[in-house]
C-alpha cells in the first residue's frame, strides 16, 4: 500500500505495510539514518523526530499515522549543522558516544518552540530522553545556550 509522506521537505510515496514503524521507513526505505533505534518501546527517545512539528517516538508510531503529514528528521534541521541547538551541542561538546543525541536534539528543538527560555523545571518535565553516557549536565547547559542563541537570532527556531 502506498503511503504519502513529506520528509524534510521532500514528498515521498512509500510502499510499505501501514503498521510499519515510521522509524524503519525513515531509516530503511528513505535511508535517513540519523534517527536511531534503541529500545523499540518508545521509552528512551533515541528515535525522536517531528511529525507536524511535534516530537514523536518513531519506533512505535505506525507510518500510517504520519501519512499526509510533515516529518522532520535530524537531517532536516539544517544541511550543515548550523541549527542553534546543533551549534550549542558542538560548542559544549555534549555527546560522548552520541547515539542518543539526534533524538535528544529533536526533543530540545520542540521544547524551545514551546518554551523559548526554558527553566530547569521545564527541561526536567519535557526532556525525557535517556542518555546512556549520562551527559545530562552538558545537555542542560547546551539547552540554555541554544535558547540564548535562538533569542540572539531573533527567536526563530
Amino acid at each position: 500500500m502506498a503511503i504519502d509522506l513529506t520528509v524534510n521537505g521532500v514528498r515521498h510515496s512509500v510502499d510499505v505495510s501501514p503498521d510499519t514503524p515510521l522509524l524503519w521507513v525513515v531509516r530503511d526505505t528513505l535511508k535517513l539514518t540519523g534517527t536511531k533505534f534503541s529500545c523499540g518501546i518508545a521509552q528512551c527517545g533515541a528515535c525522536t523526530l517531528h511529525v507536524d512539528g511535534r516530537p514523536v517516538r518513531s519506533c512505535s508510531l505506525p507510518v500510517s499515522a504520519a501519512a499526509g503529514k510533515t516529518v522532520t528528521t535530524i537531517e532536516g534541521l539544517s544541511t550543515d549543522g548550523s541549527h542553534p541547538v546543533q551549534a550549542a551541542w558542538v560548542e559544549l561538546d555534549v555527546p560522548q558516544c552520541g547515539y542518543c543525541q539526534s533524538g535528544m536534539i529533536m526533543s530540545v528543538v520542540a521544547l524551545l518552540k514551546r518554551h523559548p527560555k526554558p527553566t530547569d523545571a521545564d527541561i526536567d518535565a519535557e526532556i525525557t530522553n535517556a542518555c546512556r553516557c549520562s551527559t545530562y549536565h552538558r545537555i542542560r547547559q547546551a539547552i540554555h545556550l541554544a535558547a540564548a542563541k535562538v533569542t540572539a537570532a531573533g527567536g526563530k527556531i
